[in-house]
């Protein structure tokens, strides 16, 4: 494991139990969100080298 998640991890572990699940709750919320947003952009490289792009419009995405 990376040092610096070692270390989190064990600052993590001195604290009351309440607040190491709340810590444990919000970090898989947040691991989660990064799992989903690599699978979107996996899937967009997938898209653009099979030739599936699409122009955009940069006025209108800025706009948006």
């Amino acid at each position: 494991m990376n040092k610096v998640v070692d270390k989190a991890v064990s600052e993590i572990s001195n604290l009351p139990e309440a607040d190491q699940e709340k810590i444990g709750r919000g970090l898989l919320s947040h691991l989660e969100k990064l799992r989903r947003l690599r699978a979107s952009i996996d899937e967009g490289i997938r898209s653009l080298n099979a030739d599936r792009g699409e122009t955009l419009d940069a006025n209108c995405f800025v706009s948006r």
